[in-house]
This record gives C-alpha cells, structure tokens and sequence, in this order.
C-alpha cells in the first residue's frame, strides 16, 4: 500500500507540485527522496557524494592550473598585469554574488536538471517551459563542450612538452585530435562507472589538484632564475598594479573589463554541486555549501596565481607570440629553468585531465536530467536510461562523448575555428546562470519558498548585483581586440556567431516544433492532492508552465493525472 510522506508545503522546496500535494510511495523516504518527491522525482541515483566529494568535482571542474594555462592569453593578453591582479580581484566579487545566488536556488530545488528546473518553476505563468528551454540548452552547451576544450588544452601540453623535449619536433592537427579523442575515451570509461568509485576518484583528483596548485604557487617564486637574467626576483608592484598592457585598441578601463573573460572562464564549474544534487547526502544543505566553497576557495587561490605570475613575467609579447604555441609554457620557460617549467607543465597536465573527467561527470548529469525531461525528443529514452549495474547514466556520458568526438573535428579548421570550443563557455555560462536568478529576483517574489541554506534578506540585493555585472559583461564578451579598418575575419571574435548561431537555431526549433511538446520538467513520481485520499495521481505527464496559483496546479494535475 502506497505511504503517504510529507506535503509539498512542509519542506523548504519551491516546487512544480502544488503545495498541498503529497508524494507516495511503497517505502518508507529518508530526508533527502522526502525533498526530491516534493519536487516531483523518484529517486534513481545512490546518495553517495558529500560536502567534500560534491565540493572535489566541482574543484576539479574549475581545474585552476589548467583553466590558468588556457585563459592566460586573455587575463595577460588584453590588458597586461593589472587584469590579473585588479581584474580577476574585481571580476571575483560579482562572481561570488552569482555563486551564492545560485546556491540559494540549489538549496529550495536541489535537482539534477538543477538551473534550468528552476527557471521553468520560476517563470511568470505560461512562461516555464521556455525559460527551461533557452536556459537548459544555454547550460547544456557550456556542459557538452566542457571536456572537449579540456582536453583539447591538454593534448597540445603535452604535445608542447614533447616540442620542448625535441625541438625538431612539430606538433600536427591530426596528432592533437587523436590525443584528445583517446584521453575523453578513457575519462568517459571513468565516468561510466558507479557514484562511489567516481566520488572517490574526484576526491583524489581534487586533492592533487590542490597540492599542485600550492606546489606551484610556491615554486615558481622560490625557483625563479629572474635574477641570473640580471632582473629583480619580482616586478615593482606600481608597475604589476598600475602599467598596463596595450593588448587592445579601446582604452584601458574597457581593456580590464575585457580581461574578465579569463575569470569567468575559469571560475564557470562552481554549479556542478547543483547537477550532482541528487547523489549527495543532505544534498540542500551540502550542495550549495560546495558551490559557494567552491567559487570562494577557487577565486582565492586563482588570485594567488595570477598575482605569482603578474609579479615574474620578463616579457609578456614574447610571453603571448612564442614559438612554443603556449603563452602558460613560454612564460615557464621565462622565469624557470627547463627542467622546472616542464616539471609544472607535467602538474598542469595531470590536473587537466581530473578536470576534464570532472566535466564529463557533470555534463552527464545535465543531459540525463534534460532527457527525463525529453528534452532531445525521442532520443530521450536512450539517454535517460540508468544503468543497473551501476546506478549511474552511462547513455547519457557516452552520448556526450559521441557529440564531443564531433566536435573536435574544429581542430583540423585551426586555431580561429578550435577557439570556438572555449569562447562559448563564458557567454552560456553566463546566460544559464543568470536567466533563473534574474526570474527569482526581479519577477518571483513571496512565491520562493528559500531552501534551509538562504541568504535571507541579503538575498534581493546580491541577486541583483549578480544580473547587473551579467548584463554589463555579455556585450563585452563579444568585443574583438581590435577596432576601425584594422579587423578582418582573423580578429574578429566569433563568440557571437558560435554561441548565438546554436541559440538561434534552438529559438527556431522551439517556435516550430518544440512548444507544441516540451512542457518542462516532469513529475515521475505518484503523488496525492490532500483531501483527496481515495487515490494517487501518476502525473508522469505533469510538467511545469511556469509558476502558478495552488488551484491553477491542482487542476492540471487533475487533466494531466491518471487515478492510480
């Protein structure tokens, strides 16, 4: 006989249920299946992530020395020293009222489909299925191009290091492509195997990540042969602070606005708790904590780097037109004796693959919580399939690898098309992130119901800064370096076109097809409305139109229900 559990009302959710409905179940529910049935879900997945284990995937995500290598063309590049020290120290503050925004949404829906369940409950009536739609899709690109950016970063470091090794050597498109297929080949293995083994993997991985990260940001200064080149051991701090680099035509103000790109980049993986939500223990509580731990330790600890490195480059030209392909590597070899930039290039490599691994976990979440959804039409039985030997979404990580392999193919188009695959993630990054908080703070309301981790009355004013600092930076994030006559197709930025063509394409998609049939998250758990006793409604039908009155709800249930 089906045991009725708590009213949606009595736990700290805002749901796509009416607060008087009542999940059931056959079984008794712990704490964490009591606050996923009141947002409508069964339980599929073994609740074997912490605070500790959630907080090491999404570290591993952020992947600080690697993130650092890939981005230093745009933190150093646009406007020199002071966008590493003023900008990344700026840019931080705005990202962590993003982060604890988020969190706060984690703690009230801490779901899979994380963002974009909350902009479909959040939405103004009528609307829920579309600010799911554009925010889904927005975070499923940053999601899917993850691990394929990774570890095309990584390939080419360690092709670098073989360069450096061999001088004759010259690394081949082909020679990358087929390194990064066979290291997302042997992370997808990883991915696909149970929570437990994946949880600890990551915390190991995390924990190297974070000893590397100390171990170069104390050997770089200890180790530093600056002064046999006859300099001092570190740059005046007037000129790391105050001289900036002309890496672009606008003036120096817009120049470290631009440099940003290289924290929002990086600092992009703190939502991963959010998508493991439903494999952690305690998950409204220990999720967001991991994605504020995460955002606050990662922007602090990123800061030290790039303070370690504004303070030793020589020469940042040579640092960003070297040879080697790398500017992260060509600044080693800058300040550091051979032997010692290869020691940190080899760091740097281990950590890029836990980060790309972490990806991967994260992005098979996303896509199986979008496919319970059906979100990928029919393909969506395949890939929302749990595997049962190991209670994980092996369809969902393989079909993520399947679209990554096509994906590097921009490789053999060179350096202006393989940029495509990093130049996205900020820019959806961003729009995902921001849609529901946005929808929260500026249209929901008393309609939130705050999870037990809230920013109480703080929350409002953070919540706004957060969207003020996305809309100020998404125009930005679209400007070329180079202005007037001097731009042609090699220096222009195609962020627009990379990111906006999908988007479009996915607008047109919803306007033809996909309203008619997507109708956002859907409840696939029975559930009772109260007064009602003598039946349960399936509601494997019921799907959120946005937020809606008690009554409005209770009545779509009874049309999409079926008397159990």
């Amino acid at each position: 006989m089906a045991e009725r559990t708590k009213s949606v009302a009595e736990e700290q959710v805002t749901s796509v249920l009416a607060p008087s409905d009542v999940p059931v179940s056959d079984r008794e529910y712990s704490a964490d299946e009591e606050v996923l049935a009141a947002l409508g879900y069964k339980a599929e997945f073994k609740r074997e992530f912490s605070l500790w284990t959630s907080f090491c995937v999404s570290f591993a995500v952020l992947g600080l020395l690697p993130s650092f290598a890939s981005t230093l063309y745009y933190g150093m590049g646009y406007a020199g020293t002071p966008g590493m020290t003023w900008g990344w120290l700026i840019a931080m503050i705005f990202i962590q009222c993003v982060a604890m925004s988020m969190a706060e949404l984690c703690s009230a829906m801490p779901t899979s489909g994380g963002l974009y369940y909350a902009a479909a409950v959040l939405a103004p009536p009528g609307w829920g299925p579309l600010a799911a739609w554009i925010t889904g899709w927005s975070n499923w690109l940053v999601q899917i191009t993850g691990a394929p950016s990774v570890d095309y970063g990584m390939a080419a470091m360690i092709l670098a290091v073989a360069s450096i090794q061999i001088p004759t050597f010259v690394p081949q498109n082909y020679q990358v492509f087929l390194l990064t297929i066979i290291i997302m080949l042997i992370q997808s293995c990883i991915s696909s195997m149970p929570t437990k083994w994946i949880a600890n993997l990551n915390s190991y991985g995390s924990t190297f990540n974070i000893i590397a990260l100390f171990i170069v940001i104390i050997m770089i200064p200890a180790a530093t042969n600056r002064a046999d080149q006859g300099l001092p051991k570190f740059n005046a701090a007037r000129e790391v602070w105050g001289n900036f680099y002309e890496g672009t035509d606008f003036p120096n103000g817009m120049a470290l606005l631009m440099s940003f790109v290289a924290v929002i980049w990086t600092m992009s993986g703190y939502d991963a708790p959010f998508h493991l939500s439903e494999e952690c223990s305690n998950a409204n509580i220990a999720s967001p904590r991991a994605i504020v731990l995460t955002s606050g330790v990662g922007g602090l600890f990123g800061w030290f780097l790039q303070l370690v490195v504004a303070y030793t480059v020589v020469d940042i030209d040579a640092a960003l037109n070297s040879e080697v392909g790398s500017p992260y590597a060509a600044y080693l070899l800058q300040v550091l004796p051979q032997q010692a930039s290869l020691a940190i290039l080899a760091l740097t490599i281990m950590c890029a693959f836990s980060m790309g691994q972490g990806c991967m976990v994260a992005a098979s979440r996303v896509t199986f919580a979008y496919s319970r959804d059906e979100c990928f039409g029919s393909l969506s039985a395949i890939t929302k399939r749990v595997n049962r030997h190991t209670r994980t979404p092996v369809n969902a990580v393989w079909f993520n690898t399947i679209v990554g392999i096509a994906m590097t193919v921009l490789i053999f188009g060179g350096d202006l098309a393989a940029g495509a695959l990093f130049s996205i993630g900020a820019v959806a990054a961003f729009v995902a992130f921001t849609i529901p908080i946005f929808i929260r703070v500026f249209l929901v309301g008393d309609r939130f119901r705050p999870g037990p981790w809230n920013l109480g009355r703080a929350s409002v004013p953070i919540g706004a800064m957060a969207c003020g600092f996305v809309l100020l930076m998404f125009p930005i994030l679209m400007l070329p370096s180079i202005t007037g006559s001097d731009l042609d197709a090699a220096g222009m930025n195609w962020t627009c076109l990379v990111y906006g063509g999908p988007m479009i394409f996915i607008l047109i998609w919803w306007v033809v097809s996909a309203r008619k049939w997507f109708k956002g998250p859907k409840v696939n758990i029975e559930h009772q409305m109260l007064g009602r006793p003598e039946g349960a409604l399936e509601g494997i039908e019921q799907a959120s139109t946005g937020s809606s009155s008690k009554d409005d709800q209770g009545t779509d249930m009874d049309k999409a229900g079926k008397m159990a």
